[in-house]
């Protein structure tokens, strides 16, 4: 199939970009790297009137340091934040998780932002901004606000974005140096949509856990955060910590669903045993490093 027709805009700045949605009164849709857009235009489950190309928006790319923070832009290719040091040595959690995106050809055009936007529950990064507490900055040709990633998400492919505003960048706080990262994830094949999976970053300090960031991806409407389990966790000597305890405490925090890939029940079971095991094996890591 072909997409029904449209007018594509390509503006050079946030401003011209901000103008054209918001005089598209919700008709406009915005592309950046394309990989879910394309295919839903070709099937013509997605029908705008204008398509807004921000690839020659160049402040909507890179990743920069910001204070108490690392910044991405929403236009920057998955590829290259794959390859990106500050984020390696930053936000390690971040590379994990990005390191099992689709696949290597689908991250040369994919972007963090449009992973991010949206929302696809069963997907790495939008669970990954929210387990890292991650701000989201958002534009409109009349004001400017940042919303925390935990907030950003309402629904399956849902968030408070209105039609007039764009993404202008994502902002990771730091974490302290040398800390964990959590990551588990079942798919069918490797590039696929999880069915299960979990996201997130440890911070320890004297022998204890002294923060702690945990999100679901697979497990609900939206990624999830698990605050049951990071509540269990911080304060929490290593050697007193019940792994399958805490398991249970995350997955209580899950709306997990039936559908032809897996029933609700097998992701409860599957999701509390990859925690489990995610949690002891990187504890497990640390205490012989």
């Amino acid at each position: 199939m072909k997409p029904a027709p449209f007018d594509y805009v390509r503006p050079a700045s946030v401003g011209e970009a901000c103008r054209v949605l918001a005089e598209s009164g919700g008709g406009a849709t915005v592309i950046a790297g394309g990989q879910t857009l394309m295919p839903l235009l070709n099937l013509r489950m997605s029908q705008p009137f204008v398509l807004v190309d921000i690839n020659g928006i160049p402040e909507l790319k890179g990743v920069s340091r910001v204070e108490g923070g690392t910044r991405v832009g929403p236009a920057t290719r998955q590829a290259d934040a794959l390859e990106d040091e500050t984020l390696a040595r930053h936000l390690p959690a971040f590379i994990t998780a990005l390191g099992h995106v689709g696949h290597y050809q689908t991250r040369n055009r994919g972007t963090i932002g449009g992973s991010v936007a949206l929302g696809e529950p069963a997907a790495e990064m939008p669970a990954t901004a929210v387990s890292l507490g991650a701000t989201i900055e958002i534009t409109s040709s009349a004001r400017t606000r940042s919303v925390p990633a935990d907030e950003f998400y309402v629904g399956p492919y849902m968030t408070v974005l209105e039609p007039d505003e764009l993404v202008t960048g994502i902002v990771y706080p730091d974490w302290p140096d040398g800390h964990l990262v959590l990551f588990r994830e079942v798919a069918q094949r490797a590039g696929d949509f999880a069915l299960v999976g979990l996201v997130g970053a440890l911070a320890l300090e004297g022998g204890a856990i002294t923060r702690a960031g945990i999100a679901w991806f697979g497990m609900g409407p939206t990624p999830i955060r698990a605050r049951q389990a990071e509540a269990a966790l911080v304060g929490a000597s290593l050697a007193g910590i019940d792994a399958e305890a805490v398991a249970r405490a995350a997955v209580a925090d899950t709306a997990p669903f039936d559908d032809h890939h897996a029933s609700a029940e097998y992701r409860r079971t599957v999701g509390a045993r990859i925690f489990a095991r995610a949690l002891r094996e990187t504890l497990d890591l640390r205490s012989a490093a």
